[in-house]
């Protein structure tokens, strides 16, 4: 047995392709199309899509793998797929930092040979995402959803206290001590404490942004060109900082042991008035379920004092793997679920950013979302994180120095020491 069914087979989509690429159900061959994607955006919606595409292309059967709370889990179990030149998966999703490094492997089809103009049919999309899954021109993925970094705000006790939405960091901790003082006082009658501040701290991708969210903020930059261009006092301002929501009790002591999933269902659950977060987390977040419905907001992330606000750039993009022995049809699917209308379904249905700008304008997205409307300039000017063919080693240095830090077991300023003399030895 593939080692793939060992996973939950949970998920799938379907959408209407481009009007100039639409397939007739009568040219797509009927074939079984195994598909890997994310256990965290939304399984449910994504199998809704896929019975769509079922239905107009009879014959045909997707069957959807879900897997991996982050992006580190994922890449783990398709890393092995992949050097196993096993077969038996034909569609994967994959983080907006892995297309590059799949596609250096070998490990993906590129799309030239049935898109046409690869020029023109990309400049359809955000420019961030076109440009993430061009390689030497080729395009190797194609866009899932586009994604970045928001600050989630509990509207209704900001409202209650009085108090702004943070701009700075600095503002962010003032906001946060008055609340939580206010609403953890015996006569609030809480049953559990609020935090003031969720974020990631965890040794996964989330922290790597934690750490740039500041860093960039101060108008630094890690990598420029390939070439490391680390700033020592930017990077300890930016450790400094995460650290001093811990030691105020802003944020709660066991941080580090916070990843993104992690952020969602505490804010979701009530526990927490400032959230670090991705838009996924919005459409869960107004479920009946959810102990926040109808008392969120969303902000730009804070700046620090005298610095810009920044967002870290995010998204998932849909590859087909070389082992694939469905290409054709595996290449038609993903033509079929990187299209305006699936961009629109999903944005409505489960709350996933668009990845055409015409969509952050229409209708029937801004009734659903209706923040979206505001949400195209962050994607827009968000900041993608170092490109370097060494991105896994990078990655991998940030995160385990931002969860040294926030556990205290490393100060910052040894966790700067450490991590810019680890960074020098992989980007010379």
């Amino acid at each position: 047995m593939s080692s793939h069914k060992s996973l939950s087979v949970l998920l799938a989509g379907t959408a209407l392709s481009f009007t100039a690429l639409t397939f007739a159900a009568s040219s797509v061959s009927a074939a079984e199309l195994r598909v890997f994607a994310s256990s965290q955006h939304r399984p449910d919606v994504w199998r809704k899509a896929f019975d769509m595409y079922e239905a107009e292309n009879p014959g045909n059967k997707i069957i959807m793998e879900t897997g991996g709370n982050t992006s580190e889990l994922q890449a783990q179990y398709l890393n092995t797929v992949m050097s196993a030149k096993d077969s038996s998966l034909d569609v994967m999703i994959l983080d907006v930092i892995r297309p590059a490094q799949f596609a250096a492997a070998g490990w993906t089809t590129p799309f030239n040979s049935t898109i046409g103009d690869t020029k023109a049919f990309m400049s359809k999309y955000l420019p961030a995402y076109a440009g993430a899954n061009t390689i030497d021109g080729k395009v190797v993925a194609l866009p899932a959803f586009a994604d970045a970094m928001f600050l989630y705000y509990r509207k209704d006790l900001l409202e209650k206290h009085g108090v702004a939405i943070p701009k700075t960091w600095s503002e962010l901790t003032v906001a946060a001590k008055k609340v939580t003082d206010a609403e953890n006082a015996p006569a609030a009658g809480r049953q559990s404490a609020l935090q003031g501040l969720s974020f990631q701290a965890k040794a996964i991708e989330g922290a790597v942004c934690t750490f740039l969210l500041p860093y960039w903020s101060q108008g630094k930059d890690l990598v420029t060109d390939g070439k490391l261009t680390f700033d020592k006092d930017a990077a300890t301002k930016s450790f400094a900082l995460w650290k001093s929501f811990v030691d105020s009790g802003v944020a709660k002591a066991n941080i580090a042991e916070v990843a993104t999933d992690d952020t969602r269902k505490e804010f979701q659950a009530g526990e927490v008035l400032f959230a670090i977060g991705w838009s996924y987390a919005w459409g869960q977040f107004q479920t009946d379920a959810s102990a926040v419905k109808d008392k969120v907001g969303v902000a730009v992330l804070p700046a620090v004092d005298g610095g810009k606000p920044v967002s870290c750039l995010g998204g998932w993009e849909w590859g087909v793997s070389s082992y694939s022995k469905n290409q054709v049809e595996a290449q038609k699917l993903v033509q079929y679920l990187s299209s305006p209308k699936i961009s629109e379904f999903m944005a409505v249905n489960a709350s996933l950013l668009p990845v055409f700008p015409e969509l952050y304008k229409d209708a029937d997205v801004l009734k659903a979302v209706p923040w979206f409307g505001s949400a195209q300039e962050i994607v827009t000017s968000a900041k993608a994180r170092p490109v370097t063919p060494r991105y896994n080693e990078v990655s991998e240095i940030i995160r385990t120095t931002v969860n040294a830090v926030l556990a205290g077991t490393m100060t910052p300023e040894k966790g700067v020491e450490q991590m810019e003399s680890r960074l020098q030895r992989v980007l010379r």
